[in-house]
């Protein structure tokens, strides 16, 4: 992130949490002080952006995190000059052990302003997209396998095999459960009929997921400029 060059701009820190944001704000040339804390609401932010910009310029950043992108794209629509920050990156202070959402807040402010932080590249929401995409059909993958090691361990708990040569999680392999497997106790069949249900369920979500039309054609990223 370049040093500041503007001389009245003024620097937001945003401690973000999934139902609060801790604010504070650096003066070009003075104090770094805290604004309090919002609600992580839409409504909230737009009051905040409204109240900042009745006082003159300025910009926010704040650290990636599970809340993702979604009030980065808000400011931006705001506009809102924001940045995300890699939180591995944030200058620390030797001994600096306390942490609370105003301290980091105003740490985040400070560290704006004297150009100490580096950014992360944005996705778009068309990029953003894909990725939820991609994190679900990995998800889903896991659980198909977990699903077959749930099942697997079942029959193999009851010492029930199938024929030789038959290779497990086929089409074969799953009729054979449905025909040729029973058990007496009702209590195991519930279970055998639930585990298979399962099984199903999750071979076809990864299916699913890998129809959605390849024909999207997503412009490559632009990525931060670190000079």
């Amino acid at each position: 992130m370049k040093k500041n060059s503007a001389g009245s701009t003024r620097f937001v820190g945003l401690d973000v949490h999934a139902d609060t944001i801790a604010v504070a704000v650096a003066e070009p040339k003075g104090e770094v002080r805290s604004l309090g804390t919002i609600a992580n609401r839409p409504e909230s932010v737009k009051r905040l952006v409204k109240k900042l910009k009745v006082e003159g310029p300025w910009k926010a950043c704040y650290e990636a995190g599970p809340t993702g992108y979604a009030l980065y794209w808000q400011l931006e629509k705001l506009g809102v000059e924001c940045e995300v920050i890699a939180p591995t990156l944030v200058p620390t202070k030797a001994g600096d052990r306390v942490k609370t959402d105003r301290r980091d807040a105003e740490r985040l402010a400070r560290s704006f302003r004297a150009g100490d932080l580096t950014a992360v590249w944005v996705p778009d929401a068309a990029h953003e997209a894909l990725r939820d995409l991609v994190r679900a059909r990995e998800a889903a993958k896991q659980d198909e396998l977990r699903s077959r090691h749930r099942l697997g361990k079942f029959l193999l708990r009851h010492g029930r095999r199938p024929p030789e040569k038959m290779r497990a999680w086929t089409n074969q392999y799953l009729e054979w459960i449905k025909r040729e497997v029973k058990f007496e106790q009702f209590a195991q069949q519930c279970t055998l009929a639930d585990y298979l249900n399962e099984v199903g369920i999750r071979q076809f979500l990864p299916v699913s997921l890998a129809k959605v039309p390849g024909q999207q054609r997503i412009p490559y990223p632009r990525f931060p400029d670190r000079r």
